[in-house]
């Protein structure tokens, strides 16, 4: 076992969604014959319905060993950071590393996949931890403060529409404070807690977990992505209250009823508290409780031929104020759970358009 190594490797972001993140991967060397990592991120955008089995939490990832220089070289080509820290480990440790590597079972190998709680990271870290011979023990948490969301905000806000995906469909449970082992899901997370940490043996004996750090590829101090499309989600939802106070000028000068954007209206935001409901059903436990689903109501689609059909008549539908009620409760809710500024601005359009229809056919009556 002299001559055997085992790190835990830590590659930087990328520009795909699936890749904002960085990756956590093992690199396991013996210096007279074997030099490989083993990666838990593998998964094929292939798969039947992989974009909806992801999001309903019953996506399979799998762990594969492959040679270290073209997994190195594939982030080098991408510019995405390779960080190496090597671990302390005794020889009865490395070798019983090895032996579950080389030995795991087919069946062992596919995992269900979960983001925030069994992921590529949380794999590599579960794997090194279970066979120590001693206690693993991290230093103290940073911030006791940090929710799932706050974390993935550290790495997705150069990428605003994506940041914008994560918020709309994570709820109130991703909004808790999290435990150190929770917030070791992001692959620099775990790293920064492996370069602290000490392993306690059997008999008291202390040593640090990582006996040496090296950059393989890129800069000393990694960051995350950023991105230069220029149309954010604020300003679309700004564009959407300034269109909503247009809209409602040029019916004040014509006496026309636009229904047309009320029908866009209310059938977008119908579909997306559609998809708010389907994660009712998702096996992620943080999207489950979503009080957006109550601005970006499902109920909207059913109703949304009754409103236009209404206020053709002149007349306003009930639904609207029953709505009404429930966008005022969803954005008081926007205290205890973390919304998006554009959840806000749309929530102001709806509310704008909302108060315009009322005034005008009350006016009227």
């Amino acid at each position: 076992m002299d001559s055997v190594e085992v790190s835990l490797i830590t590659c930087g972001p990328g520009n795909e969604v699936y890749s904002l993140y960085g990756h956590t991967a093992l690199r396991y060397r013996d210096s007279r014959s074997t030099d490989v990592v083993v990666n838990y991120g593998l998964f094929s955008f292939e798969q039947d319905w992989f974009i909806l089995r992801f999001l309903f939490g019953i996506t399979d990832y799998r762990m594969g060993i492959i040679p270290f220089q073209p997994f190195l070289e594939a982030y080098q080509e991408e510019g995405r950071w390779v960080k190496e820290q090597t671990l302390n480990l005794t020889a009865a440790e490395k070798y019983a590393i090895g032996k579950a590597i080389f030995t795991m079972p087919e069946s062992e190998r596919v995992y269900r996949y979960n983001y925030f709680y069994n992921n590529c990271t949380t794999k590599a870290r579960d794997l090194v931890a279970s066979h120590l011979q001693g206690t693993l023990v991290y230093q103290p948490c940073r911030d006791k403060h940090a929710t799932f969301r706050s974390m993935t905000h550290q790495w997705n806000a150069g990428f605003p529409w994506s940041r914008l995906g994560n918020d709309l469909l994570l709820g109130i449970q991703a909004d808790r404070p999290t435990s150190k082992t929770e917030q070791q899901f992001l692959p620099d997370s775990l790293s920064r807690d492996f370069a602290t940490a000490i392993i306690v043996d059997t008999n008291g004996s202390k040593r640090q977990l990582v006996s040496k750090t090296t950059m393989l590829y890129g800069a000393d101090t990694p960051t995350a992505q950023t991105s230069s499309h220029p149309f954010t989600p604020t300003l679309c939802a700004w564009l959407l209250f300034f269109a909503t106070l247009a809209v409602a000028r040029g019916e004040h000068n014509t006496h026309k009823l636009l229904w047309g954007y009320d029908a866009l209206l209310w059938v977008a935001q119908g579909l997306a508290g559609l998809i708010l409901l389907a994660m009712l059903f998702s096996q992620h436990p943080t999207v489950r409780i979503n009080f957006q689903i109550l601005i970006f109501c499902p109920l909207s689609l059913v109703f949304a031929w009754p409103v236009i059909l209404r206020l053709r008549q002149h007349r306003l539908h009930p639904y609207l104020y029953a709505y009404t009620l429930l966008l005022l409760v969803g954005i008081i809710m926007g205290g205890w759970q973390r919304y998006d500024t554009f959840v806000y601005i749309v929530s102001l359009s709806l509310l704008t358009r909302i108060i315009t229809l009322h005034y005008r056919y009350r006016t009227k009556r």
